[in-house]
């Protein structure tokens, strides 16, 4: 049984370096045809994307735009660890910030108080906000899928509602703002050349740690786990289903509520018409492309950054701007069908190893069986 381990850990390596290799490959020659389709040369575009994507104030742009890309991903990560599409964040980030913003704005309270409020602020709408697909979910067993897309639209109402000058808007020029937030509720900025970096990454960086250690190394983790495969098989075994739903929906819209903290406490000190959306969405394919897995997902976001990044430099050298979005959506697609083709292989040469070593174990008993009969018929 020793060797059958060591084949099964040999045998997830492989799969752990092979599905990237085999994504990372086929993404490179898929886009190389879309672009020498376009008439360009494909090798010239990769060294600009290279050259540019290096240079030291590409790399804290990367960063700083990873940030919020990374929180949506774990976000969205949580509810797929259930088997449930959160397809909402967008929706969820944005009503969050928006309210904590009106909060951060409200108030002057020290630094040490305020930045607090207002992430807690933006976490327990978040959290509110999916909830509610949740309990739709459990209690009337409407999907999350459709909940969540029409709370998207709602959230969209919600703030241009609000967001007025007769009500919890400011104008300026064109655009409505809420107040802005005061120095005592911005977060600190890391000094880095030429740019600094957001102080938000570490915010990142917990949820990142929380996410690897509630949901790998916790009972609550196991039973969110275990639900997600079967729902019934944990129900069985005591898991209470419902009340797993509503808590992984829960935590989801939590984490969601701090996609917009890089942005609002880093960047605008308010929330604007102009603040960005789309987030979420870009949220689930990182989830898609990093496996769901915390440190898969952070390489994720800075590869999504890094094609955003660099792709503004292909417009100027001639190249169409549409390239980015068809590397993005090649690269997603390649990782997805390369896993599952490499979990095939793995799970075949697994169920022959399997074969093999308990037809070996029991070729002894058969013999000495055999011999035994014979003994008992002399």
């Amino acid at each position: 049984m020793s060797r059958l381990k060591d084949k099964f850990s040999a045998q997830a390596v492989l799969q752990a370096l092979a599905a990237p290799a085999l994504a990372l490959l086929a993404a490179f020659a898929l886009s190389s045809a879309v672009i020498m389709a376009t008439g360009k040369d494909p090798f010239h575009a990769f060294y600009v994307m290279v050259d540019f994507g290096f240079k030291s104030d590409s790399q804290v742009w990367i960063i700083n735009k990873a940030i919020p890309y990374y929180l949506s991903a774990a976000a969205v990560a949580i509810g797929f660890r259930m088997n449930l599409f959160n397809i909402g964040v967008d929706g969820q980030y944005r009503v969050a910030a928006f309210f904590a913003a009106v909060v951060g704005g409200a108030l002057a309270l020290p630094g040490v108080l305020q930045i607090p409020v207002i992430i807690i602020t933006a976490m327990a709408v978040g959290a509110l906000w999916a909830g509610i697909a949740g309990v739709l979910k459990t209690t009337r067993g409407v999907s999350e899928v459709i909940t969540t897309i029409m709370l998207n639209s709602i959230a969209g109402s919600l703030i241009g509602y609000f967001l007025s000058e007769n009500k919890l808007g400011v104008k300026d020029g064109n655009l409505f703002h809420t107040p802005t937030i005061p120095e005592s509720g911005r977060f600190f900025l890391l000094p880095t050349t030429p740019d600094p970096i957001y102080g938000t990454v570490l915010i990142a960086a917990v949820i990142g740690l929380a996410y690897w250690f509630v949901l790998g190394r916790t009972r609550f983790g196991f039973d969110l786990r275990a639900v997600g495969r079967s729902e019934s098989a944990a129900a069985a075994s005591g898991v209470s289903v419902r009340r797993m739903v509503v808590t992984s929906m829960l935590l989801s819209g939590a984490v969601a509520g701090l996609v917009g903290m890089p942005t609002l406490l880093n960047k605008s000190f308010s929330y604007g018409t102009d603040f960005p959306t789309g987030v979420g969405f870009t949220g689930i394919a990182i989830a898609l492309l990093g496996r769901n897995h915390p440190i898969g997902m952070a390489l994720a976001a800075l590869l999504w950054g890094f094609l955003e990044r660099t792709g503004i430099q292909l417009e100027f050298e001639g190249y169409e701007q549409e390239i980015v979005g068809v590397m993005q959506g090649v690269i997603v697609l390649c990782v997805v069908i390369a896993y599952e083709i490499v979990r095939r292989v793995v799970l075949r040469r697994q169920q022959s190893a399997v074969g093999a070593e308990l037809s070996a174990q029991n070729a002894p008993s058969t013999e000495s069986t055999q011999a035994e009969k014979a003994g008992t018929t002399a």
